[in-house]
């Protein structure tokens, strides 16, 4: 397979949600494995909300398998669906039959998965499922299936994205129970969707949690809140264990979207559950976690790479991969207090919360972030990543240290993050639009390890001598944000390392900031000035032109002036 010849593929994902999460590493390899193509998901309501705005992915296309999508009418329907794309290659890490048999309906040339479930006649690409005696870990086992394709090295820990609002709105819902920002919350995750099997005791579980708050009040003295999560129809078991627990909690079990789900786990500082969705959930986070294992198989299931402490009996009959237990049910029974108590304590202290965005006073509504309305216009070579003179693919492309955190400040404090680009290369012939694309796409990416998502990306392709409107210093870049975007220019600031983002952001009525990462950062510095266009403020680098922005966006207006 020649891999510069696909250029548009679709990613059938897992079904579940602990599948999804596990199966995360593997698509974020597939984006590697193919930097140039476009990139579609397809897979189920609640995996699209899980891996929404996934840096890895060009767009989503939702199975709606108990609707449009049901029966075969609407497998034949999914299929035209598909056939209209025009993929090049279909990647199957869902194993079912009717995977390949949607892909085959769709007509996609190559078709790459696992031989298993009967499928392998409907595969242009079949690949031989690993051994049950190599215990593979499910993360692992997606990993492994890009290996013909090229993939290699371990598989990393599964990683997850939500965005500043997305926390605002869990801050906010904490706040009405009575948790504030600076406290420490305790996840509970006591149910689980796939059989009752899977449940530790639900009063051992409120125990746990009554203990472990002792503990952790008395080591700290910090205020902490219990939330209780889980699937709809688990109200009941979760208001059960409330009501046992001696401290502030709030029950959001059946009242979350998935997103909701996700930005309320990564609240936590400890999280304890069965062997879930929401277990993997907490791990892709980094949460510290103690995990119940009864009829599943830890081995391939358990989170992967993360700080997680497994309590588990072990019985003769486990793992048994069950949904009801037929007999006493001895692998949960089994499991005492004490075991998952002494768990649990290993991870104290508990770390303070991470830096969250502050709801409103309850009395209030309405959030209101410090640098709401503000627009951030950032160059990108030099500026963001280490300017090579021509940043000609993905492999060339390096962000420069401490870049996402200082755009993640900004982000949660509500402002809007535009970049805008020369990028003569492409008239020039030095790389295509493929090329920066791919180059884009791995911007993206990084930016999201720290929760950062770009609102606009503006690049000019033309060669200098084409006098376009829209090469910096011209304004052309900016009029297509004001149009697209709506931007308050008296709320603007352009942070760039060159002569031409300062003359932008002059020409504009912006705010300017030369920082000096770029190869040239003394020279613009020293002609600018000498011409009587110093910028607002100098910075050593992105972090510090931040730091400025925060203090000088939150004075009164009218010390707020661009000069």
């Amino acid at each position: 397979m020649r891999k510069e010849d696909i250029r548009r593929l679709v990613v059938r994902g897992p079904n579940w949600l602990g599948d999804a999460v596990m199966c995360e590493p593997a698509l974020s390899q597939v984006r590697t494995l193919f930097p140039r193509a476009d990139i579609t998901l397809l897979v189920k309501p609640a995996i699209a909300d899980l891996l929404a705005q996934h840096p890895a992915v060009n767009r989503t296309l939702v199975y709606d398998d108990r609707g449009r999508h049901a029966g075969l009418i609407g497998k034949w329907t999914l299929a035209g669906v598909l056939r209209r794309h025009r993929f090049d290659l279909a990647i199957l890490f869902q194993n079912a039959f009717e995977a390949a048999l949607i892909g085959f309906l769709a007509g996609i040339p190559r078709r790459f998965g696992y031989a298993t479930d009967g499928r392998s006649l409907l595969l242009t690409d079949p690949v031989t499922v690993p051994s049950r005696t190599a215990q593979r870990h499910q993360v692992e086992y997606y990993w492994d299936l890009l290996k013909p394709l090229g993939g290699q090295g371990p598989a990393p820990a599964p990683r997850l994205f939500v965005t500043p609002d997305e926390s605002a709105v869990i801050a906010k819902r904490l706040a009405d129970a009575g948790i504030g920002a600076s406290d420490l919350v305790i996840g509970v995750n006591p149910g689980s969707t796939y059989g009752h099997a899977k449940r530790w005791l639900p009063d051992r579980y409120a125990e746990v949690v009554n203990r472990v708050v002792k503990d952790a009040q008395g080591r700290s003295g910090a205020r902490v809140g219990v939330a209780i999560v889980g699937a709809k129809g688990e109200e009941q078991l979760g208001t059960a264990i409330a009501d046992q627990i001696k401290t502030r909690t709030v029950v959001c079990s059946g009242q979350t979207t998935v997103r909701e789900l996700m930005a309320l786990v990564k609240r936590c500082q400890l999280f304890l559950t069965n062997d879930t969705g929401p277990m993997h959930v907490a791990a892709a986070f980094k949460v510290p976690l103690v995990a119940v294992f009864g009829p599943t198989d830890w081995q391939t299931t358990s989170p992967f790479h993360a700080d997680a402490q497994l309590v588990r009996q072990p019985v003769s009959c486990a793992p048994c991969l069950l949904r009801e237990c037929p007999i006493d049910h001895r692998c949960m029974t089994e499991v005492t207090v004490e075991q998952v108590y002494g768990a649990a304590v290993r991870h104290l202290p508990l770390a303070a919360p991470a830096s969250v965005v502050e709801p409103e006073p309850l009395s209030s509504s309405v959030s209101s972030p410090s640098l709401a309305g503000v627009t951030v216009f950032l160059d990108r070579d030099g500026t963001l990543n280490v300017d090579t003179g021509y940043v000609k693919s993905p492999e060339d492309f390096t962000v420069l240290p401490g870049v996402g955190a200082a755009l993640a400040r900004l982000k949660q404090a509500g402002a809007r993050l535009v970049v805008v680009t020369n990028q003569s290369g492409l008239g020039r012939g030095y790389f295509t639009s493929k090329d920066l694309e791919a180059i884009h796409n791995k911007l993206r990416l990084a930016l999201a390890e720290d929760g950062v998502t770009l609102d606009g990306l503006y690049f000019c392709p033309h060669h200098p001598d084409d006098r376009c409107n829209c090469r910096k210093p011209a304004r052309g870049m900016i009029d297509r944000a004001l149009a697209e975007l709506q931007v308050d220019l008296s709320r603007a600031y352009v942070i760039g390392d060159s002569i031409r983002d300062v003359e932008l952001a002059k020409q504009v009525g912006a705010h300017s900031l030369l920082v000096m990462t770029g190869p040239s950062g003394a020279e613009a510095l020293a002609d600018l000035t000498a011409r009587g266009l110093s910028p607002d403020h100098v910075a050593d680098g992105l972090s510090r032109a931040v730091e400025w922005i925060v203090v000088h966006a939150t004075r009164r207006p009218s010390a707020t002036a661009p000069r």
